[in-house]
């Protein structure tokens, strides 16, 4: 634990060759292969469709239904130049709900791609929102840390919705690493089947081999399903630059949960039942509460986990995780509130204590990312075993032409016992 800063990103390197990263995925979204790591160390190879009779009897699955949204906004200037504006975050509506049910006018922090060639004044573009035709202008605020740009976006129709302007002006921003443009079968292809709440700039993939019918099954099996929302940043995608962890600051994401599946949970874990999360963004926001339910016992409402939270001595997290919960669920009461909105930006690397999750099923991560040290603490609790248990789990999908990546094949993760 007093070396978790210490951990150097270059132990957790594979070799992960270009043609194993597929840049569509399968027509059948559960037909993909299914890795299970077993919880004595053996591994299985199955189908995403034999889900429901992998997973824990009567376990609760806990699923992101964040939306993408039409993240990318391309406006090309009179003299020919094309400037495109990523959105990151909203700044004004903060609340994403807000935000997309402005009209007129909102702030959002942005990058912008070719920004040398935008010296001054506003971009303009015209929609066709359901046949009315509208105007949006862009103009730059000033800069943020980073490579950030505030930016001012106006449009002419007080009854149109930044929702409706974001999905008529915008494109899905599917990741840098499949190298190709967004297509229209993204629109379809890069959202889950549930997803609902708008607010991400990526999907939370691991979500993308469910179906309708795949949740039929899962519940004629006894699965019961919690819903909760993280909004993915871009800052999923920053690589680890330095040479160990400690010099990488994790970006901040919010989520938001009901009072429903906060219950749910609360009577999973007294009733020693298992739960499982879909996805790390899942995982993430999971393993976030006891320390959120923590800062509301003490007084503390910032609402936010720091990413050294978990590793720093004098941070007080009642052991009873329970009492953790229930003291979110009194502060939602007090409140009058029936979703909880928070932040984390969270490290979960080899030293982290798991409160919460049981059970993970996931995609397959890069090489050298915050992503794979999270499997690897999840997979080797202790971590003096050799060979650990990510690394064989992934030379054995390199040996059995998995797919990796956003559109690839998945893995079910039972932690070694």
């Amino acid at each position: 634990m007093k070396n978790i800063r210490d951990i150097r990103i270059a132990d957790f390197d594979y070799p992960l060759p270009d043609e194993k990263i597929p840049r569509h995925p399968l027509a059948e979204r559960d037909s993909c292969k299914l890795l299970v790591s077993m919880p004595d160390g053996g591994i299985l190879h199955r189908t995403f469709s034999d889900l429901p009779g992998l997973l824990p009897e009567r376990t609760l699955m806990v699923c992101n239904e964040t939306r993408v949204i039409n993240a990318r906004i391309r406006f090309e200037k009179s003299t020919g130049s094309k400037i495109e504006v990523f959105l990151l975050e909203p700044l004004s509506p903060e609340d994403y709900v807000l935000m997309f049910q402005s009209t007129g006018s909102c702030r959002w922090g942005c990058l912008v791609g070719n920004l040398k060639r935008w010296k001054e004044g506003a971009l303009v573009k015209k929609l066709d929102i359901d046949g009315r035709i509208v105007e949006l202008r862009a103009t730059k605020v000033r800069p943020l840390d980073g490579n950030g740009q505030e930016i001012l976006f106006e449009w002419d129709d007080p009854e149109v919705t930044f929702a409706s302007v974001v999905d008529a002006a915008g494109y899905i921003p599917i990741p840098p690493y499949l190298k190709r443009d967004s297509e229209e079968s993204d629109s379809d292809d890069y959202q889950t089947v549930y997803a609902r709440v708008k607010g991400s700039v990526a999907a939370p993939t691991a979500g993308l081999h469910f179906t309708q019918q795949l949740f039929d099954r899962l519940r004629g099996a006894g699965v019961d399903v919690a819903p909760l929302a993280l909004h993915v940043g871009a800052g999923t995608f920053q690589p680890v630059k330095s040479e160990t962890i400690g010099g990488h600051p994790m970006h901040t994401e919010v989520f938001s949960i009901g009072r429903e599946s906060l219950e749910k949970i609360v009577s999973v874990i007294r009733e020693g039942r298992k739960i499982t999360a879909v996805g790390t963004t899942s995982v993430r926001t999971l393993e976030s509460l006891p320390y959120i339910g923590a800062q509301l016992k003490s007084g503390n409402v910032t609402l936010h986990v720091d990413q050294w939270s978990p590793y720093t001595e004098g941070v007080e997290l009642h052991e009873d995780v329970i009492e953790n919960l229930v003291s979110i669920l009194d502060y939602m009461k007090e409140k009058g509130a029936d979703t909880l909105t928070a932040s984390t930006s969270i490290m979960i690397a080899p030293g982290f204590k798991w409160r919460i999750v049981d059970v993970v099923v996931t995609n397959f991560h890069q090489p050298q990312s915050t992503l794979l040290l999270l499997v690897s603490s999840f997979l080797d609790r202790d971590p003096g075993r050799s060979p650990l248990q990510w690394r064989r789990i992934y030379d054995e999908a390199l040996g059995h032409a998995y797919r990796f990546l956003s559109y690839g094949d998945a893995c079910l993760l039972f932690p070694r016992s």
